[in-house]
């Protein structure tokens, strides 16, 4: 009797390890709390989501985004990345992690390739922002600023209208940024109006961009977009509204000032 007595203790007490294993971070104030909201639609070919997912965990790499991160009052930055595509598709590939030091960096950008892709289907940016705005909902963590950061390489082709959702999260303080990829294919959906679609850089400075500051980078093409992300988040992280290597004309223009939205 004794036995089955330790034996019932044992089981009584695994759960409650695993449950305290898996209890969520405490609140803990950061500088940034930060949503990587990654478009993943059909137009990006398996050769440049490589591109694009590499380009994010090597950014985590970089002595310069370190240092960006150090630079704060609080020295740390909460970020969470998800991917999405069509209206329905949206996933988080990495939940909220802190990061205050290379051993963080290097944890998430370890993380981030052993993943393996999400989707492939159309483009709803609304769904990206959305998705993002549930993230904020559940973190854990008390950003002195809370910033999405959306990265893609079409317009909206999919679920609600862009500006519906990003009007409602400028509306509760959050900044859009942009990072539009050129893409010289052709996308394989057709522009919904039946129309040309416009530059992708002016749409998004004109759909998707919001709140005090929001700016966009251009990446010239996939294998400008590890150059491009570092420069966006050299900026986001550092809150420098005038530096960071930001472009927001069409390849091939001179960069303009960031246009803020709202």
């Amino acid at each position: 009797m004794r036995r089955f007595g330790g034996f019932l203790a044992a089981l009584l007490f695994v759960p409650l390890v695993l449950a305290t294993a898996v209890r969520p971070a405490a609140a803990m104030p950061v500088d940034l709390e930060l949503v990587l909201s990654v478009d993943v639609s059909r137009s990006i070919d398996a050769w440049e989501f490589d591109l694009q997912r590499q380009g994010y965990a090597n950014a985590f790499r970089d002595d310069r985004v370190l240092e960006a991160i150090a630079s704060g009052a609080l020295q740390r930055i909460a970020v969470t990345l998800i991917e999405w595509s069509g209206v329905t598709e949206q996933v988080v590939v990495i939940d909220w992690m802190t990061i205050a030091n290379v051993e963080d960096a290097d944890a998430f950008a370890r993380a981030l390739e052993s993943k393996s892709r999400s989707f492939a289907g159309r483009t709803s940016i609304s769904t990206g922002i959305d998705a993002a705005m549930e993230q904020f909902a559940k973190s854990p963590h008390q950003g002195r600023r809370r910033v999405i950061d959306i990265s893609g390489d079409g317009i909206n082709n999919s679920g609600r209208p862009v500006t519906d959702a990003r009007d409602q999260a400028v509306a509760k303080g959050i900044v859009i940024n942009g990072l539009a990829i050129i893409n010289d294919r052709p996308n394989p959906i057709p522009y919904w109006r039946g129309e040309p679609e416009p530059p992708l850089d002016q749409y998004y400075m004109d759909n998707v961009l919001g709140g005090p500051g929001a700016f966009l980078i251009v990446a010239r093409d996939f294998p400008d977009f590890g150059r491009a992300i570092i420069a966006k988040l050299l900026r986001e992280i550092a809150l420098n509204p005038g530096g960071g290597g930001a472009a927001t004309g069409r390849p091939g223009v001179s960069p303009a000032p960031a246009m803020p939205h709202g």
